[in-house]
Order: structure tokens, then C-alpha cells, then sequence
């Protein structure tokens, strides 16, 4: 796959190390090695790249500093020595989040984890007009009932059913979450192996759990990526 990419580092080695597993492993165009921050920051103003490769700890700006500057569309594979900014990171177009120091065998895994991001993800899949128009029908007991999906704020699953939630309404189906899970679509998605959450209900997301009226429900790491490159795609 043709991607280009630029790498921000302020180690003259990290950046030739990755610049040779791009040579090793890819057909991607690296546009420039940018030494710091600010001269990132001047480049990308005027020569438009797929994604970046940014290291976090730098001096006069930090990599996680550059990000917030950045047009919110930038995608990101952050490099660094530290793992404690991983969940922070997710705040941006994050596609990658690689340790140094990286190893051949962990960049092969990034390669393909990047080009699938850019062969698969559609963001124009993400908002869906007629979606809101559409509904379905519930067993619940001995009623089916007809449920509009864009009244529905979240899908819980409790042992061998699950609990619908729309206001104060609430019913029991006895599926499998990941049964329901494989029939919805955007705005639904998964953020837990209990949840699935109508995106669109969301009313704020704070210390890795979203709100949804006063409901407090916890993103966890399995399923936090996708369900931040869809809240991203909604951020101004």
C-alpha cells in the first residue's frame, strides 16, 4: 500500500531505525524526519501526509502537546518508552501505539495494523441518516414488541439474556449480547463485554467511562480504540 508519513523524534537513532523498518518492511514514503516538534509543526502546514509517526517525550513541545495542535483529522502512530500515556493518546487519531524499543517483529504487527486502518475503515460508515428511521421487533416474554433503534441508549448483558434500556423502559431478551451486537449497526457499538451503547445518547465521557442519562458505563481496553476513532470522527 502507498501511504506517506513523516517521523517526529528528537533521537536522531529512533528516527533511523524506524525510517529502516519502513525501507525493510513497506512501500510507504517517508516526506521528512522532523527533529522536533515546532519543525513538525512548520512541515505539516504545507505538505499533507497519511499519518505521522511522534515520539511523546520531546523538549519545547511535547509529542502529546503536538497532537492537540494538530487538525483533529491527523492520524497518529505514537512511539515511546513510556506505557502511561497509551490511554491518553486515544484522545486523537491514534492508530498505533508503539514501545520502544520496537522491535522488527512488534513493527510487522503495526505495518498490517495501519494498512488495514486505511483499506478498511470507511469514515462516511460512521453517520447513517436513514439509520435513525429504523426499527425492529422484540420478543420480550410473551410480547413482541416494535422498538424504534434510535430511542434505544444502551444493551446490557446479564448472564443468558440481555436488558434494553430506552428511558425508563427497560426489557429483557433472551439473546446473546454478541448475537445483537452482529445485527446492529453505527450508531451502536461495542465498549464493553456487557455493553453496547447507542453513541448518539452519549451524553459526556469522563476517566474511561461515557454517561448516558445517569448511567455510568465503563470503556474497557478491548474495545476502547474503535469506539474512539468513532467518537473522533465527532469531535470538533
Amino acid at each position: 500500500m502507498n501511504l506517506s508519513c513523516i517521523i517526529i523524534d528528537d533521537e536522531p537513532d529512533a528516527i533511523d531505525l524506524v525510517e529502516l523498518l519502513i525501507g525493510q518492511s513497506t512501500t510507504w514514503t517517508v516526506k521528512a524526519k522532523c527533529y522536533d516538534a515546532l519543525e513538525a509543526l512548520a512541515f505539516l502546514k504545507t505538505n499533507p501526509v497519511d499519518f505521522i509517526f511522534l515520539d511523546i517525550n520531546m523538549p519545547k513541545l511535547s509529542g502529546m502537546e503536538l497532537a492537540s495542535l494538530l487538525p483533529h483529522q491527523t492520524k497518529i502512530v505514537f512511539t515511546t518508552a513510556y506505557s502511561e500515556y497509551a490511554v491518553e493518546s486515544y484522545a486523537f487519531q491514534t492508530i498505533d501505539y508503539l514501545l520502544k524499543p520496537i522491535t522488527l517483529k512488534r513493527f510487522l504487527a503495526s505495518v498490517q495494523k495501519i494498512e488495514h486502518y486505511f483499506s478498511k475503515y470507511e469514515p462516511e460508515q460512521l453517520l447513517n441518516p436513514e439509520q435513525s428511521q429504523e426499527f425492529f421487533f422484540v420478543k420480550s416474554g410473551k410480547t413482541l414488541r416494535k422498538i424504534v433503534l434510535k430511542e434505544i441508549q444502551y444493551f446490557e448483558g446479564e448472564k443468558d439474556y440481555v436488558r434494553l434500556v430506552k428511558g425508563e423502559e427497560q426489557l429483557l431478551i433472551y439473546r446473546r449480547l454478541k448475537d445483537i451486537e452482529e445485527q446492529l449497526k453505527l450508531p451502536f457499538i461495542r465498549v464493553h463485554n456487557s455493553y453496547i451503547v447507542n453513541y448518539e445518547q452519549l451524553s459526556k465521557m469522563e476517566d474511561n467511562h461515557i454517561y448516558i442519562a445517569d448511567k455510568r458505563i465503563p470503556v474497557s481496553e478491548k474495545f476502547r480504540e474503535r469506539f474512539m476513532e468513532v467518537i473522533n470522527k465527532n469531535k470538533f
